[in-house]
């Protein structure tokens, strides 16, 4: 049976919903996860998730114990880490609430722990990143997305910011000369210490909201985010159901 790890941001916790266990505080030579650990079985798979923002969604992206969170999914032996993030689009594409597995990043986050190399556990590993997705776990998740009729977006870059305050409409512009198509706060360190551990990592994104700068006059940015994550969550359920 498969065995999939899911860290989930903003909205995810929608996806436990139907189960009443409250989860296993784990505790990890790194500290504590962001939340008790979740499990549930389907009639293909188990499941283990994590909430990265807490139960109460009170912890901020810069932080989050990414090393606690993801080193966890490592001692529960999952298959493959999928990721489950809220973003910001900025491409012309990345409309509200579509779905976006992401094929790079760029990394503009500062002050996070972001390396299980702190010089005290074991030797120093210079880790191949060049591809920072995995490209079995992007191609299972893009295809089980086809099958069930979701539309995910093969491709894009996700620029990694600090948070927890959104971007300025010239920031956004700037992250768009550099190439970066979608905007969130979490990908990283999270995308690395999973490539450290040599777990198979891929992220599902949300686009829950047009980045600054880009949406029309109207609706607010908090309800734009609610509405949009609503949307995005019931077709994220859909997809880990499939997979």
């Amino acid at each position: 049976m498969t065995r999939i790890g899911l860290i989930g941001g903003t909205g995810t916790l929608a996806l436990a919903a139907d189960f009443p266990d409250s989860g296993v505080t784990v505790s990890t030579p790194y500290g504590d996860t962001s939340s008790p650990l979740l499990q549930w079985q389907t009639d293909t798979a188990e499941i283990c998730f994590v909430a990265r923002h807490g139960f109460d969604s009170s912890i901020p992206p810069h932080r989050v114990n990414y090393r606690a969170n993801v080193w966890a999914m490592q001692e529960q032996q999952v298959e493959y880490l999928l990721g489950i993030n809220a973003v910001g689009g900025i491409a012309v594409w990345a409309e509200p609430a579509r779905l976006v597995c992401p094929l790079q990043l760029i990394d503009y986050s500062w002050g996070r722990v972001h390396t299980y190399a702190d010089g005290q556990s074991g030797p120093l590993q210079h880790v191949d990143f060049t591809a920072p997705f995995d490209a079995a776990v992007r191609e299972r998740v893009l295809g089980v997305a086809a099958q069930v009729g979701l539309d995910c977006h093969p491709a894009g870059v996700y620029a990694v910011t600090q948070g927890p305050r959104l971007e300025t409409a010239a920031e956004i512009d700037r992250l768009e000369r550099d190439g970066c198509d979608i905007v969130g706060m979490t990908a990283m360190p999270e995308a690395g210490l999973a490539r450290e551990l040599g777990l198979a990592y891929a992220i599902c994104a949300v686009v829950v909201n047009q980045a600054a700068g880009r949406g029309g006059a109207g609706q607010g940015i908090h309800e734009e985010i609610q509405a949009s994550i609503e949307r995005g969550m019931e077709q994220v359920r859909r997809l880990v159901s499939a997979l």
